[in-house]
C-alpha cells in the first residue's frame, strides 16, 4: 500500500507517535501503515533528531548539477513568458532564438514556466484531433467572421477578422461598433485596396453576409460584382471556418481577455499593433514556426474604384430585377431576392425548356418551364436552386 502524497506528513507523524506510545510491536505497526520496518525506523531516527519538520522529504537536487539550466537562460525564459503569457514552450523557444538566446528543450521551458509561477490558470480546452487543409496559393480563399462581441465601456466591441487561408496572414482585424453591411463593406474596401481582391471569401450563414432563406444580401451582391465568390460553411458546423475559429481562440487568450477595452479608437490602435505582431513576429506552428508574412503576397487583382457591371454571353436573355426582387418571364414572376433589385440577370438556355439564371459569374438557379403549377400568374415562384458547389 502506498501513501497518498497529500497525507504523507500526517501519516509519518502518526506512525512515529504511535511507535513511541507502544501497544503493538513496531514491525506490526509498520505493516499497518504499509511501510517496511526499515523505512519506519528511518522516520523514527529523523524525528528524534529533528522533530516534526524532519519528516518532510529532503530535496532530491544533487549538490552539484552540471546539467542544470543556467540562471541567465531561466531568466530569459521567464521574461519571454511574461512578455507572451499565452505562448507555449515551442513558440517561446523560437522567440528566444530570435533574440540570440539558445533555448533549452521544450520540456525544460515548460518546467521553468511552472517553477516561476507563470503557468496559465485557465485556458481553452483542445478540440481534439482534426485534419488541416489549406489553399495552395495566397488569396485563393479568405476566411471572414466576427468574433462575437465584448464589453467596451458602455457599449460593445465587435472584432471583424479576415484571414488568408494559405498563409494564415491576418489581412484585417477591425474594431467595429456594429455588425452591419455598411461596416463590413467599408473594412473590406480598405483590405481590397491594400491587398487586392481574393478569389473567394468563406463565411458563415449569419448577417450581414447571408440572409436565410434568401441567402443573398447587399454585401454578397457587391462581392459578386467585384468578381469575388462568396461561399458559406455548413450550418452549425464552425469547423468549416477552422482557421477563423482557431485564430479567435488565440486572439482571446493573447489579447481580448488581457485588455480593458474603453473606446473604439483605442481598440483599433491595439488591434493594428497586434495584427502587425501576429503577421510578422509571432511563429505559427502550422507554418513550421515561421511568421505568416513569410508566406503571404498581395493579390494581383486590383480593386476597381468604379464597380463594374456584370458581363454576359452572346445569346443570353437579359432581365432587370424589379424592386421586390423578381423578374417576369413569359407571364410568370420568379423571385430572386430583394438584394438583386435594380440589377441585370441573364437567362441562359439549357435546352428543353430549362434555363439557368446567372448574376455575373454566379449561377443563382434554374427556371424550368416544363413544370406547371396552379399558382395565379401574379404569384412569385422560386428558382430551382443549384447544388452547393454548382458554380462556373
Amino acid at each position: 500500500m502506498s501513501w497518498n502524497p497529500k497525507n504523507t506528513m500526517s501519516l509519518r507523524l502518526e506512525l512515529v507517535t504511535l511507535a513511541k506510545t507502544g501497544g503493538i510491536p513496531f514491525n506490526a505497526l509498520c505493516e499497518r501503515f504499509g511501510v517496511s520496518p526499515k523505512t519506519g525506523y528511518k522516520w523514527l531516527r529523523r524525528h528524534e533528531a529533528g522533530g516534526d519538520d524532519a519528516l518532510r522529504d529532503l530535496p532530491r537536487r544533487p549538490k552539484r548539477s552540471p546539467e542544470r539550466t543556467p540562471e541567465a537562460v531561466e531568466e530569459a525564459v521567464a521574461a519571454a513568458r511574461r512578455q507572451r503569457p499565452a505562448w507555449g514552450p515551442r513558440k517561446l523557444a523560437h522567440l528566444l532564438k530570435a533574440g540570440g538566446v539558445e533555448p533549452p528543450a521544450f520540456s525544460t521551458i515548460a518546467a521553468i514556466i511552472v517553477r516561476q509561477g507563470l503557468a496559465a490558470t485557465s485556458g481553452v480546452v483542445g478540440a481534439g484531433p482534426f485534419t488541416r487543409f489549406e489553399k495552395e496559393e495566397p488569396n485563393e480563399l479568405w476566411q471572414m467572421d466576427f468574433k462575437g462581441h465584448i464589453a467596451m465601456g458602455a457599449s460593445r466591441l465587435h472584432p471583424l477578422t479576415l484571414i488568408d487561408d494559405h498563409s494564415r496572414y491576418l489581412v484585417g482585424l477591425y474594431a467595429c461598433e456594429r455588425e452591419t453591411t455598411v461596416t463590413v463593406q467599408r473594412h473590406l474596401t480598405h483590405a481590397f485596396r491594400r491587398y487586392g481582391l481574393p478569389w473567394r471569401i468563406l463565411c458563415d450563414h449569419g448577417s450581414p453576409w447571408s440572409h436565410p432563406p434568401e441567402g443573398d444580401t447587399v454585401l454578397s451582391v457587391w462581392l459578386t460584382k467585384l468578381g469575388v465568390r462568396i461561399t458559406h460553411g455548413r450550418v452549425r458546423h464552425p469547423q468549416t471556418q477552422g482557421k477563423c475559429e482557431r485564430f479567435h481562440r488565440t486572439l482571446k487568450s493573447e489579447l481580448l481577455q488581457r485588455t480593458d477595452w474603453k473606446t473604439l479608437g483605442e481598440s483599433a490602435t491595439r488591434f493594428e499593433d497586434y495584427r502587425t505582431d501576429y503577421n510578422h513576429r509571432r511563429p505559427h506552428e502550422a507554418l513550421g514556426y515561421s511568421a505568416p508574412a513569410t508566406r503571404y503576397r498581395v493579390s494581383p487583382r486590383a480593386f476597381p474604384e468604379k464597380l463594374p457591371e456584370p458581363e454576359y454571353l452572346d445569346g443570353d436573355d437579359l432581365f432587370r430585377v424589379k424592386g421586390k426582387g423578381e423578374i417576369m418571364v413569359r407571364g410568370r414572376h420568379w423571385y430572386l431576392g430583394e438584394s438583386f433589385a435594380g440589377e441585370t440577370v441573364a437567362l441562359r438556355p439549357q435546352g428543353d425548356g430549362l434555363y439557368a439564371v446567372y448574376f455575373a459569374h454566379r449561377r443563382l438557379g434554374y427556371i424550368d418551364e416544363r413544370i406547371r403549377d396552379d399558382l395565379p400568374r401574379h404569384h412569385y415562384r422560386q428558382l430551382l436552386k443549384p447544388d452547393e458547389n454548382d458554380l462556373e
